[in-house]
């Protein structure tokens, strides 16, 4: 099941660019100009800055995203030093 939400902000390059760092010890990561991506052993994470948002894309191979929606959603916050509020959209 796929998660997608857009974070409303002016700053998702460097939101963004945070969790590659925090992460990449621990998961492999891809950067490119457009887009970032957190491969996670279940899950591909996708973050893609625009300039008023900050894209969000979790393709999931197991049933239980909203454990994992929790998890991206906590650590966007603390790198954001914010708290967001978000929907997600599952399909």
């Amino acid at each position: 099941m796929n998660s997608t939400t857009q974070i409303t902000t002016q700053e998702g390059k460097r939101i963004s660019k945070r969790l590659i760092n925090h992460w990449k010890h621990k998961f492999e990561v891809a950067e490119t100009e457009t887009d970032s991506k957190i491969f996670m052993p279940t899950a591909t994470v996708t973050l893609t800055p625009q300039q008023q948002y900050l894209g969000v894309l979790i393709e999931n191979q197991q049933d239980d995203v909203q454990h994992l929606e929790q998890v991206v959603i906590d650590h966007l916050n603390r790198m954001a030093q914010q708290e967001f509020n978000v929907e997600w959209t599952h399909n």
